[in-house]
């Protein structure tokens, strides 16, 4: 478990070593906007830059230009540029065999697991003896198949709870390639953060819609959200403030006051992170159900690799760069495979009239054979 953790800490580290090599191999002449040429040098530095996100791109450059300025000089690597990663409070149970784990259905409940584990009985163990078996009941949640095959989960830390994420396998529909006749098509908003229609293809190659299409509205939400960044934001700049006059001293007057904002932006970004979560599952559920409702086999989604965040405003800048449209797509594949529906992401033409066009004749599913609870 602790070399499965570790090798997906490495990908993650090497990838951003390349990035970041990449990024000061090419630095522009302009870090705040790097001309056509030298997007496609730094594109070209970098493994698979050619679909990375212009974002990413972007933010690593601003990281290294806050380093300048502080350092006089551009950083030599990632391993300059950032501190040691984090690795998180988990077990990685998918890692072992059943010597070490077992999973099973309960006989007469199957909305019950027992999850069977063998822990350590002392600190620092020694023989097979130093070791015992555990029994951790689990319930499942009602949307789990009953003839879903069940898989070794993840165990996490959170507070003073442990959570399980088990991940599930079942037949589901195939989505397909070709051939489709109803589509829903969904756009993004700021407000309205969802906007879909259902569109139909006729025999005769006209396309005609089907009803006036709806909106997914979460302005309370969104609300809330904002409020709860402007609270990070305060609680950021009052720990910085504190962080300068104390100098690292643990002694200090103020050393007490900073652990105090310390614990309530980790709390104030755990309210931020449930918040999301629940707004991306909730937003990925109503596109999909709009799919089911109009009998549509595809849903074309707008792709957002290369938004930015710009040109608006410091305010609305802000705003569209907090939401969280890349869950939103993660969760609709999710959920639309179960019912084998494709989801497509297209890049979208916007014309005088600002209308947008999705291409019905094609389209290239993605779909998700071993969905995760």
């Amino acid at each position: 478990m602790a070399q499965e953790q570790a090798g997906r800490v490495l990908r993650s580290v090497k990838w951003r070593a390349d990035l970041t090599a990449g990024v000061l191999a090419t630095w522009p002449a302009d870090p705040r906007k790097r001309t056509s040429q030298e997007w496609e040098q730094v594109r070209t530095a970098i493994p698979g830059g050619e679909g990375l996100p212009s974002s990413v791109i972007k933010g690593r450059t601003r990281q290294a230009v806050t380093f300048l300025n502080a350092n006089g000089r551009l950083p030599v690597d990632v391993f300059e540029l950032e501190g040691a990663p984090r690795v998180p409070r988990m077990l990685l149970l998918a890692a072992c065999d059943r010597q070490q784990a077992t999973i099973e259905r309960g006989d007469t409940d199957p909305g019950r697991v027992m999850l069977r584990l063998q822990l350590p009985t002392r600190v620092d163990p020694h023989a097979y003896g130093d070791w015992t078996w555990v029994a951790c009941p689990i319930s499942l949640p009602p949307m789990v198949p009953v003839s879903a095959v069940l898989h070794l989960p993840t165990l996490r830390v959170t507070g003073r709870q442990v959570r399980a994420d088990v991940a599930y396998t079942h037949t589901v529909p195939k989505a397909k390639r070709t051939g489709h006749t109803v589509a829903v098509g969904v756009d993004w908003g700021l407000n309205t953060l969802l906007s879909a229609g259902a569109l139909r293809l006729q025999a005769d190659g006209r396309i005609t819609a089907l009803g006036a299409g709806g909106q997914f509205r979460a302005a309370g939400v969104l609300a809330k959200q904002h409020r709860l960044r402007r609270l990070s934001e305060r609680l950021h700049a009052k720990a910085d403030h504190y962080q300068r006059l104390t100098a690292g001293d643990q002694q200090h007057d103020l050393a007490g006051k900073h652990a105090v904002l310390s614990d309530e932006i980790q709390h104030v970004s755990a309210r931020r992170a449930n918040l999301n979560d629940a707004l991306a599952w909730a937003a990925a559920r109503w596109a999909v159900d709009q799919a089911i409702a109009a009998a549509a086999t595809v849903i074309y989604v707008e792709d957002l690799g290369s938004m930015e965040a710009k040109g608006m405003g410091r305010s609305l800048n802000t705003r569209l760069s907090q939401q969280v449209r890349g869950k939103i797509v993660d969760r609709m594949r999710h959920l639309a495979a179960e019912v084998g529906v494709a989801v497509v992401t297209v890049p979208c033409t916007r014309p005088e009239r600002g209308r947008v066009h999705f291409p019905v004749r094609r389209c290239e599913p993605t779909t998700s054979d071993r969905p995760h609870l």
